[in-house]
């Protein structure tokens, strides 16, 4: 792997229909809905990264594995406003009461999406791939039913997996990872909880689009622009 994102790498992005007349998003929803990862490029003009995702429930310790050494950012759970809502997870930064979390300025975004982190309470460190694979599944299973679970039971915080908490409009509010993960989840009639990672290079910062696409097609994955989500999604 190799290559920083560049404009001219988004602009090179085509999507072309494979023999079957699908486009990448079709897809990646349906590789999405048969629970394999797919990557998704967000914007060249916003954090012009390229992050692996999962569905949250179909997330194993091979997957974190994968997430850990293919991608080697930082792992996290997206969830649907709702579910935070419902759980009372806050955005961290609201919740700190420290001179660090003033002033929090960003060159990409308005404000960031982390929430909590957390381990399962059936994990010991939470740091293994065994751990923090228990972690986000059980997520993934419990945004399920998320209306009837009793989060603090089977959680606790601080952990070793980051929650993201989706903007209340999805979309229509912010595109980031944590929306366009959440939905594909939703075309794909999946639980609005995806594992998000960034796929990265050493020394060189993010993965370039150009880069990503040839990981995808080594590795049988679908590759998808964040603007396809947003133009026939949002």
């Amino acid at each position: 792997m190799g290559g920083v994102t560049t404009d001219a790498d988004a602009a090179d992005a085509a999507e072309p229909v494979d023999h079957e007349g699908r486009t990448p998003l079709d897809r990646a929803t349906a590789a999405f809905g048969d629970g394999r990862p797919v990557l998704i490029h967000d914007a060249a003009d916003r954090e012009g990264e390229i992050d692996l995702v999962y569905p949250a429930r179909a997330v194993t310790p091979a997957a974190l594995a994968r997430m850990r050494n293919d991608a080697g950012g930082l792992v996290c759970v997206a969830l649907a406003d709702g579910i935070a809502e419902a759980w009372d997870l806050p955005f961290v930064q609201n919740s700190l009461d420290h001179p660090a979390a003033a002033d929090h300025d960003l060159g990409y975004d308005e404000r960031s999406s982390f929430s909590l982190t957390v381990n399962h309470r059936d994990t010991y460190t939470g740091i293994t791939d065994a751990d923090r694979a228990l972690t986000v599944s059980e997520l993934g299973r419990a945004a399920a039913d998320f209306e009837e679970y009793d989060f603090p039971s089977a959680f606790r915080a601080p952990g070793h997996v980051h929650l993201l908490r989706g903007a209340p409009d999805g979309l229509a509010d912010r595109r980031g990872h944590t929306e366009l993960g959440l939905t594909l989840a939703a075309a794909a009639d999946l639980p609005p909880a995806v594992a998000v990672c960034e796929m990265l290079v050493d020394a060189e910062g993010a993965l370039s689009p150009t880069a990503a696409r040839a990981y995808a097609e080594r590795n049988g994955l679908v590759y998808v622009e964040g603007s396809s989500i947003v133009d026939r999604l949002g």
